[in-house]
C-alpha cells in the first residue's frame, strides 16, 4: 500500500515442484535468513524422505551461519554462478508463475497480507495446479483422483475460486 519492497523466501523441491514459504519481510537480514531456515530444518526432520542438497544464489544474506544449519542437517550446499539466473530455472519459474497468476492482479497492504495470499496461492501451487514435469499432476494432490465419466456428457465440473477469484480450482464432481 505504502510502495514498499517486499521480499520472500522459499524454497521449492526439484524433484517434486512442492514449495514452501518461509517467509517475507521488507528487511530481509541474515539473522532473519538464517532462523527461517532453522524453522525449515525443524519441519524437514518430521518427514520421511530426506534431503542431498540446498541450491541457492550468491546473495549475501545467505551468510556462513545460513549454510551450517543446513551442513548440521547433512545437506550439502551448491551455490549458482554469478548473474546466471538460469542455473535455477525452477525457481524462477515459480517466481514468474506466483507473479504472473496471482500478485500482479492483486494490490498487497503489507507484509502479513502477502503471507497470507501466498499461504493460498501455494496451497493451490501444491495440491491443485498441474504441471508439465509432473505429468500434469500437482506436486502434492488434495484430493483422491475421482473415476472418469464414461461420457463426456455425464461429467461434471465443480470450480471453486481462490483469493477473491483471482485463482480458479477445477475438479471433476463425484
Amino acid at each position: 500500500m505504502w510502495l514498499q519492497r517486499l521480499y520472500v523466501l522459499f524454497f521449492i523441491e526439484l524433484g517434486s515442484r512442492r514449495v514452501q514459504v518461509a517467509g517475507c519481510t521488507p528487511n530481509p537480514e541474515a539473522p532473519w535468513v538464517t532462523q527461517r531456515a532453522r524453522q525449515l530444518t525443524w519441519s524437514l526432520a518430521e518427514r520421511a524422505e530426506s534431503f542431498r542438497f540446498l541450491i541457492r544464489d550468491r546473495d549475501q544474506k545467505f551468510t556462513d551461519g545460513f549454510d551450517d544449519v543446513f551442513r548440521g542437517s547433512g545437506i550439502e550446499i551448491l551455490r549458482t554462478p554469478f548473474r546466471a539466473p538460469q542455473a535455477n530455472g525452477v525457481a524462477e519459474r515459480f517466481v514468474r508463475t506466483v507473479r504472473s497468476e496471482c500478485l500482479d492482479r492483486l494490490l498487497i497492504l503489507n507484509d502479513q497480507h502477502l503471507e497470507r495470499v501466498l499461504d493460498v496461492f501455494v496451497e493451490h501451487y501444491n495440491g491443485h495446479r498441474p504441471h508439465r514435469a509432473l505429468a500434469l499432476t500437482p506436486p502434492r494432490p488434495t484430493r483422491p483422483p475421482v473415476a472418469r465419466p464414461t461420457e463426456w456428457g455425464e461429467a461434471r465440473v465443480q470450480r471453486r475460486d481462490r483469493l477473491g477469484g483471482v485463482v480458479h480450482e477445477y475438479v471433476l464432481a463425484a
